[in-house]
Parts: C-alpha cells; structure tokens; sequence
C-alpha cells in the first residue's frame, strides 16, 4: 500500500486544541448563511412591491426601488465571499477543485486577496447607497430641509405631518456621506498597495533564494 507523500504531523495536546480551535467559527459562518436567508425573503418583499405598486409608481420611485434590489444583491454578493472565502481560508478546505461551479476568485484566495475583494464589495454597497442619496435629493421638489427641531418632532411622531414640508436629508448628512465614500475608496486603495508592496516583498526574496 503506497504511503501519503505528505502524512499528516502528529501535534501535541496544546497545538492540537489551538489548532481545532478554528471549528469555533463554525456557527459565525452558519449563522451568516442565516443571513443570507433574510436576504432573499428582503428581495423577493421588494421585488413584489415593486411588480403588484408599478402602475402607481414614477420613474424615479422605481428606479430607488431597483436600487435598493441591487443593494441586496450587492450585500449578498458580500455575504457568499465571507462565507466561502472566509471558511476555506481560517477554518477548513471545502474540496471545490475541479468543480465546474467553483469559483474563479477561491483558487488563489488568501487573507489578503479577501481584504481587497471585501473593500471592493463594500465600495459598491456604498456606491449604491449615495446613489440612492442624490436620486432621493433630486426628488425634493424645492422642498427645504428640515430643522432639526423639526427632525426630532419627526423622529418622536409617525412623521407623516412634518415630512411633506421639508425634506428629511440634510446637507451636511449627504456630505458627510460623500466622505465616507471617498474614505472608502481610499482604504481599498491603501489595502491594495500594502499588498502589492508584501507580495513584490516576498518574490524578490524568493529570486534571491
């Protein structure tokens, strides 16, 4: 009988629990696959209002609609690459090579490949988000924004009354938005050179040797 080319080490008790200690992320991934769950139900809410309110609805009404349908595919999108991704780098290899659905991104997938795919995912979530923002603020119609007096009232009630005389978005709400944004889009950046500078790093050591 042919040995193993590579037999698994023996670890000591110590290493052992250390080592298995991994397994504890189990239910993080299961509950985010729970997740993902209410996500679809979210979907299939909005894209039934959507069809059974169309004739009612205008354009614009429609299309923030659409948006927040992509916003949850986006955040779902997010979802399936912390779960994949996540689970075969920490916690154990899911066997997937070979498989006609496997996806292209997990063959070489690492801890830093998945920082960057994540900052990514987030950066189009956020995209999403300040679209929706500036559709929302073209809609107002002249409408001037409420106090803050008035947002509270708002807050504390139903706002039914308030909100058809000013318009809840704020100036400073939609830029500090753009900011944060902008700040995303920087950390990915950021992210994404700190990787190329570790990886240019290692292969030069590795020419050396």
């Amino acid at each position: 009988m042919d040995q193993p080319l590579h037999p698994r080490p023996r670890l000591g008790p110590l290493p052992l629990l250390i080592f298995s200690s991994r397994w504890l992320q189990l239910p993080l991934y299961v509950g985010l696959i729970v997740a993902q769950c209410v996500y679809v139900y979210l979907f299939g809410k909005e894209l039934w209002h959507l069809i059974h309110e169309a004739p009612s609805l205008g354009e614009q009404e429609i299309m923030l609609i659409v948006l927040g349908l992509i916003d949850v595919v986006m955040i779902s999108n997010l979802l399936i690459m912390v779960i994949v991704g996540g689970y075969e780098t920490f916690v154990s290899r899911l066997g997937l090579e070979g498989h006609p659905d496997q996806p292209e991104w997990l063959s070489h997938v690492n801890a830093s490949v998945l920082k960057v795919k994540l900052a990514m995912a987030i950066i189009g979530i956020s995209s999403i988000h300040l679209l929706k923002t500036f559709i929302a603020a073209g809609t107002l119609n002249g409408l001037p924004f409420c106090s803050p007096d008035v947002l509270a009232s708002i807050a504390a009630s139903d706002g039914t009354g308030a909100a058809l005389k000013c318009a809840t978005l704020t100036p400073i709400g939609v830029m500090w938005q753009t900011i944060i944004h902008g700040l995303f889009i920087l950390s990915a950046i950021g992210i994404a050179w700190t990787d190329r500078i570790m990886h240019g790093h290692v292969a030069k050591a590795a020419e050396e040797h």
